[in-house]
């Protein structure tokens, strides 16, 4: 399959029409604002396109197709997970986040707070998120490269990183956006004929596929069981993780900013979750199809932990051309998102850390800018090796995994700081670093980390603690971080921090005035 020449087409042709949206932008970047929210100039109709392209990852297209065609109807868990958060977004999130912040989900738990300590805190867990997040988008997209063009795993990782940095580098937020648009279209468009090449074959009727898959692999694929999942238990964990993760997560937030209002904003998640919706039902297809037609076995044997299920589908019932097509577009969804990903990382260390921790907002624009290009190279670097690092790992299960730090370290802050007068400085620090390093710790220790990267026996980990077992951590880390921080709201008192609440709220349910201090901003 390596060096097919309509691959290859696809893929350059796909690199070329991105480097010229990237040179566009470039030339309209000038201030922070246009880095990192686009001058917020995006309409709520290409935010809503561009909010799909982010969210619908690697994960998505290989990942969750590779877990379905490995072990049936198990794989539906992180479809429906994942889109059950996007209504919390809508009716609980974006309203606060876009009247009260500017740039990060930081701007808004630190309002009424202790700038520094919060900021410096929720920097914390939104890098760790964003870098687990990242650890699957390159993955998958050293796999397919390997794949594509036959280049050894560690030069494709490098070879994405470097075109991740161009885009980031020159382009920021408006050169991002468009590439997720682009991405988005071409993803749905790939996934819808795909799905009706695989029901061809079954004279149109899903039921026919998935009577097949039966038929073929026992009853078993078409029954909920453990096989993605250890049990009841993992099973809530990660259901938690996928739904309050969603809500969480620091480049999907991020998005709310380049609109023009909150009205806008909500028509973008609208939008976005009807179209995320509508390819998760054809990426089930997918999944059965390449189960029926390619095999599991074949699947297995390509590489890439099972990520390689829809390209292979593709190349069965579409031949070379098709192939290529599906290709290309699984690189620019995970090229669209690893960009998405690094500019919240950019901003979360040139905008929480730099300017409003470090210089107090005092940074000149020209200083914010070269220190965003600074840390731009430096998460794009750390990208590469940890990419490196996890070769072979599904890119869902590791994409789940990100969203179980996001649903402990930023959901619980976020919304307390949105919705109690009670909430503290100390509360919000205490709730952001416990949720993130009790994520990290039983990542960690679980059989992700200790069986299928240190390779040691599953007997040897699980032992006497039932927790070690689980390979999602949000049913502990994340109700672990809500009692700290409800904890430590009643232990300390800060006057400050209760008198702005009410202050906070006008905001919120008026949108941002030009008498009221913005210290978030």
């Amino acid at each position: 399959m390596a060096n097919n020449s309509l691959s290859i087409g696809f893929f350059f042709a796909f690199m070329v029409l991105t480097l010229l949206i990237t040179y566009w932008a470039a030339r309209r970047t000038r201030t922070t604002e246009h880095f990192f929210a686009a001058g917020g100039e995006i309409t709520a109709w290409q935010n809503g396109w561009a909010l799909a392209g982010d969210f619908l990852s690697a994960a998505a297209l290989l990942g969750i197709a590779g877990i379905v065609t490995s072990n049936g109807f198990d794989g539906m868990v992180y479809s429906i997970g994942w889109l059950v958060g996007w209504p919390i977004i809508l009716f609980l999130i974006v309203e606060p986040l876009r009247n009260v912040g500017k740039f990060t989900f930081a701007d808004v738990v630190a309002y009424r707070l202790s700038q520094k300590p919060v900021r410096l805190a929720a920097a914390v867990g939104t890098l760790a998120v964003i870098l687990f997040y990242l650890i699957a988008q390159m993955v998958a997209t050293g796999s397919l490269i390997k794949l594509l063009f036959g280049l050894p795993y560690t030069w494709s990782v490098a070879l994405v990183g470097a075109a991740m940095l161009i885009y980031v580098l020159f382009g920021g937020m408006l050169a991002t956006t468009w590439v997720q648009v682009v991405k988005a279209a071409l993803l749905l468009a790939g996934g819808v004929i795909l799905a009706v090449l695989v029901l061809m074959h079954f004279e149109m009727n899903s039921l026919k596929l998935f009577a097949a898959a039966a038929e073929k692999y026992g009853t078993r694929v078409l029954q909920p069981g453990s096989k993605v999942v250890s049990g009841q238990w993992d099973a809530i964990s990660l259901g938690l993780g996928l739904m309050f993760g969603t809500a969480a997560m620091p480049h999907l937030l991020m998005r709310v900013y380049t609109v023009r209002d909150s009205k806008a904003a909500r028509l973008s998640i609208l939008y976005a979750t009807g179209l995320i919706g509508f390819f998760h039902l054809m990426v089930f297809i997918i999944g059965f199809g390449a189960m029926v037609l390619v095999g599991p076995e074949a699947v297995m044997k390509a590489g890439g932990g099972g990520n390689m299920a829809a390209p292979l589908l593709a190349l069965t019932v579409g031949g070379d051309a098709f192939f290529g097509f599906i290709c290309a577009v699984a690189f620019a969804t995970m090229l669209a998102v690893v960009a998405g990903l690094t500019l919240s990382g950019v901003a979360t260390l040139c905008h929480d850390v730099w300017t409003n921790v470090v210089r107090h907002g005092t940074a000149s624009e020209a200083e914010q800018l070269k220190v965003a290009r600074i840390a731009t190279v430096a998460i794009s670097v750390l990208a590469i090796v940890l990419g490196i690092t996890f070769e072979g790992q599904n890119v869902a299960f590791m994409a789940g995994l990100a969203f179980s730090i996001a649903c402990a370290a930023n959901f619980p802050s976020l919304v307390l700081a949105i919705i109690w007068r009670r909430f503290t400085t100390p509360a919000a620090v205490a709730s952001i670093m416990i949720g993130t390093l009790s994520s990290l710790v039983l990542i960690a220790l679980s059989p992700t980390i200790q069986v299928d990267v240190l390779g040691k026996p599953l007997a040897q980990v699980s032992g006497a603690w039932w927790f070690v077992s689980l390979r999602n951590p949000a049913i502990i880390s994340m109700p672990l971080s809500f009692a700290v921080a409800i904890a430590v709201s009643l232990l300390t008192r800060e006057t400050n921090a209760d008198g702005r609440f009410d202050e906070m709220q006008h905001r919120i349910l008026f949108g941002r005035s030009r008498t009221m201090p913005q210290s978030a901003e």
